[in-house]
């Protein structure tokens, strides 16, 4: 397979103090491909997965900002920080009462479900064409409209106090930092975050990731091109759906094509010698084109465990 061709989605560890944009740039060097991009952004002193689209798999980033994530977070109860993290400075500090496993899951079943969540000012969304987080810099706090997000799990897996370690399982545009902190002031004795991994994106695992040293003194790409993914691995939860040759040039030029009738919704598109067109809608007997890829040669469909 000719480089230039290559696609797919490279599932890496984020090491502790580098952005995921350091990640991605580092990647870029080294895999010498002009389209690189991340599935979702890490905190510099956050570890865990980070997924790498390569390629045409740069449109597939929608979607995978979709994908639920899993963390687990050790948070440090009695301490409230400006950042909702131990980097920041220290606003106030409590006695921890002497909470049991029965006080904090009761607490905790609160936070499950479709709840209400207020973005943090140290957080990279926009307001006046400024990220929050640089106001926050400048000493300004500006009002945060709280959001919709869900949390389809919390368990507690450990209980040291001042410190209590979580396994998350969440959707999108969920700040643990701020579950952390809501979670301290729920407890009556504040928190902040002390730690945080991310330990799946989707189908993509930490078990399965490139390992941060591998990543970080990469100089060349062979090793890392053998551990790439391909685009089809980040849709595992689509139907797909296969065409011949006739129905494949169709869709590629944007045209909805007549297939077997199924259930509407988002597909995976294939064409006749296997390789990824793209994702379509389906409607009746109509498939059309949602995201077209420009189709490298087909691979075996390799997804994460």
């Amino acid at each position: 397979m000719s480089e230039p061709l290559r696609s797919g989605i490279l599932a890496v560890e984020k090491g502790p103090g580098v952005t995921s944009f350091q990640v991605v740039a580092h990647l870029r060097r080294v895999l010498r491909v002009p389209k690189i991009g991340h599935g979702g952004t890490l905190d510099p002193a956050a570890t865990g997965v980070l997924p790498i689209l390569i390629g045409e798999a740069t449109k597939l980033t929608p979607y995978l900002v979709e994908l639920d994530k899993e963390y687990v977070a050790t948070v440090r109860l009695g301490v409230v920080t400006e950042t909702q993290d131990l980097a920041g400075a220290v606003l106030e500090t409590h006695p921890v009462p002497d909470l049991d496993v029965q006080a904090i899951e009761a607490s905790l079943r609160c936070f499950v479900g479709v709840i209400r969540q207020v973005p943090p000012m140290y957080s990279a969304l926009h307001h006046d064409g400024k990220r929050l987080y640089e106001l926050a810099r400048e000493g300004r706090t500006v009002e945060r409209e709280p959001r919709e997000i869900t949390v389809h799990a919390i368990a507690l897996e450990a209980l040291a106090l001042p410190d209590l370690t979580l396994r998350v399982r969440c959707g999108k545009g969920t700040y643990i930092r701020t579950l952390a902190c809501d979670l301290g002031a729920a407890l009556g004795c504040g928190a902040v975050l002390a730690s945080l991994v991310r330990t799946r994106v989707g189908p993509y695992a930490l078990e399965a990731a490139v390992r941060w040293p591998e990543v970080r003194e990469a100089r060349q790409g062979g090793p890392l091109w053998a551990r790439l993914l391909p685009p089809d691995s980040a849709l595992a939860a689509l139907a797909p759906v296969h065409l011949d040759a006739a129905q494949a040039r169709g869709f590629a030029h944007g045209q909805a094509v007549a297939v077997a009738a199924g259930p509407a919704g988002l597909v995976r598109v294939y064409g006749a010698d296997g390789a990824l067109l793209g994702i379509g809608s389906t409607r009746g007997p109509f498939v059309r084109p949602e995201r077209l890829l420009h189709a490298d040669p087909p691979r075996p469909s390799v997804l994460p465990a």
